[in-house]
């Protein structure tokens, strides 16, 4: 008998599950550039990740994105801080919280979405 636990690098969520979609807003990123100081000191927290997920700790970095009604958009590097997996019944959730390390450009962000992934938002 075994157990299913899934690793990752990407920390990919929607708005529901923690994305803090406030601060890293597009619209807002394209016209007037986010910069790392803005967010570096602030932690976040993610939830109701479904299945257990098991993240890279720090120092090794993960690829935060947003998924957008099922697309993906890639904002940057961050370190996991802490992971919970919850079991609820059969099935498990994964929750955290995490500091960002890096952001991309508007002009990066781009081009690392359309080319990382194959349910990009551009």
């Amino acid at each position: 008998m075994g157990g299913y636990i899934e690793i990752n690098d990407t920390l990919q969520i929607t708005t529901e599950q923690g994305f803090p979609e406030k601060i890293l807003n597009l619209e807002k990123h394209q016209k007037n550039p986010i910069i790392l100081d803005e967010v570096k000191d602030k932690v976040f927290e993610f939830y109701d990740k479904p299945n257990a997920r098991i993240y890279q700790v720090s120092p090794t970095r993960n690829f935060l994105v947003h998924n957008i009604d099922g697309k993906w958009l890639f904002w940057g590097k961050i370190l996991i801080i802490e992971q919970n997996i919850k079991s609820e019944g059969e099935k498990h959730v994964t929750s955290g919280k995490y500091k960002i390390i890096k952001i991309y450009d508007p002009e990066y962000q781009k081009q690392i979405t359309v080319n990382e992934s194959d349910s990009s938002y551009f």
